[in-house]
């Protein structure tokens, strides 16, 4: 199964629905291509919803941590949505959890960029 980026906005907050396997290859540049895009069109307030996301390689997951360090060296910030149990503990196993905000609901996402206070969790 390859992987799919689909980009919608809310307001000024840019949502990337991914869909699919990131690995090696397709996926992990095709992440690296969307985010890249996203940064260099000014997009500061980016969401990755990764609900349809079945799998992250190792490679996927340095191209999570290189979008995220594109999108906040632009001043920005890259958080996580709906991410499934394998995923939740490769990031727990790897030490990345605590980078990323990490939210269930698309509207607390959402209005976390509005907020001073985070309501983000790290993975369970």
């Amino acid at each position: 199964m390859s992987v799919k980026f689909t980009e919608r906005k809310i307001g000024d907050v840019v949502i990337v629905d991914v869909e699919g396997r990131v690995m090696l290859g397709e996926g992990s540049a095709g992440l690296r291509d969307q985010v890249r895009a996203l940064a260099e069109r000014g997009e500061t307030k980016v969401i990755l919803n990764l609900k349809e996301t079945i799998y992250f390689d190792s490679c996927g997951i340095g191209e999570l941590v290189s979008g995220f360090a594109r999108i906040s060296n632009a001043r920005g910030n890259l958080k996580l949505l709906a991410i499934n149990q394998r995923i939740t503990e490769t990031l727990r196993l790897i030490k990345l959890y605590t980078i990323f905000e990490v939210f269930d609901d698309e509207a607390e996402a959402i209005d976390s960029f509005r907020s001073t206070t985070s309501v983000g969790r790290p993975p369970a």
